[in-house]
């Protein structure tokens, strides 16, 4: 059986830009993958060549068994990251012409439909035009015509973007029973919290490079823990000791408690015991590494960046996310 989508050397530039910089990638069928980075890394341009929307400069791409998703159009669903309906349309007229343009029709169009609206909670919606829906909806009804054709690939750009937490996790649970039923699911994003709830699988690029390609379990394991969150007893206490500690990279205050980088290589359960020695403390733990953490340390570690530096990287992937999930 071939994989989903291969990817092999590819290089997509604009002028002088390099949006996509010799990236290989594998999508084995029945994968669940996040294809996580910050704003402008490539993912979008990775997709659009992936669909046959642009076209690389150099490289191969092979969807599905073809060589081009155009081959295989009807055995895909696309959720773009321009989000897009025909505004004017009723809502399941809109989704029973986009059903059969999929190749599906026949008697069961109309009950399908119906059970897409009703899953989505948009089960009133039916006859309203598609401009008469809010954002959030409308982005539930372009959802369904992803999926309601049951595609064996399901492709999804940024598909979080401009839901409020119910619909995300709405949303987090359909996509889960796509993967269920058999499909192959590759979404991007740039808040990887979003990638580390759901996906098995990570591809991590950077700058148009790939810099992670590995199962959750893997990364968990490649990379040992190197933050410990530390809550003094007293919020006055003076931590200036914890910088004073072997190992201890950086210490930065995170509401009412700290925040202490750990150096690599440092024993951990020994920092944790001097810590403790050092102030008083209500907890200081070990924090697993996020896909964030991960991400910070890659390229930190690829660009020779200094600490001012990645705490930089690191506020403008939080800000991002603020602006993502609108908290």
């Amino acid at each position: 059986m071939s994989d989903a989508i291969q990817l092999e050397g590819v290089t997509k530039t604009f002028g002088t830009k390099v949006a996509v910089r010799d990236l290989d990638m594998v999508v084995t069928r029945g994968m669940l993958v996040g294809y996580i980075g910050p704003n402008g890394a490539g993912k979008t341009t990775t997709i659009r060549m992936i669909m046959s929307i642009l076209f690389q400069d150099s490289g191969r791409i092979s969807v599905l068994g073809h060589g081009s998703a155009l081959d295989a159009k009807d055995r895909i669903g696309y959720l773009p990251e321009e989000r897009g309906l025909y505004k004017k349309m009723k809502v399941g007229s809109f989704l029973r012409y986009i059903s059969r343009l999929k190749g599906f029709s026949g008697p069961d169009v109309k009950s399908r439909v119906r059970r897409w609206l009703e899953r989505v909670e948009l089960g009133d919606v039916e006859n309203k035009r598609c401009d008469e829906l809010s954002k959030g909806m409308q982005q539930k009804v372009q959802f369904i015509t992803a999926v309601i054709h049951e595609p064996e690939l399901l492709i999804l750009d940024e598909p979080f973007s401009g839901l409020d937490p119910v619909n995300m996790r709405l949303l987090r649970e359909l996509i889960r029973e796509q993967h269920q039923r058999g499909a192959t699911v590759i979404f991007s994003t740039h808040v990887m919290i979003q990638a580390e709830q759901l996906c098995d699988h990570i591809l991590m690029i950077d700058d148009g490079r790939k810099v992670l390609d590995d199962s959750i379990g893997s990364i968990r394991a490649r990379f040992d823990p190197r933050t410990v969150i530390v809550e003094p007893l007293d919020a006055e206490t003076d931590v200036a000791p914890l910088r004073s500690v072997p190992g201890v990279r950086d210490v930065q205050k995170n509401g009412e408690q700290y925040e202490v980088q750990l150096g690599e290589g440092t024993n951990a359960a020994g920092v944790l015991r001097d810590i403790t020695a050092a102030i008083p403390v209500v907890r200081a733990e070990l924090r697993r590494p996020t896909l964030e953490d991960i991400f910070v340390q890659i390229v930190t570690e690829s660009r020779d960046v200094s600490d001012g530096d990645s705490r930089s990287l690191r506020r403008a992937l939080r800000e991002d996310s603020v602006r993502e999930i609108g908290v």
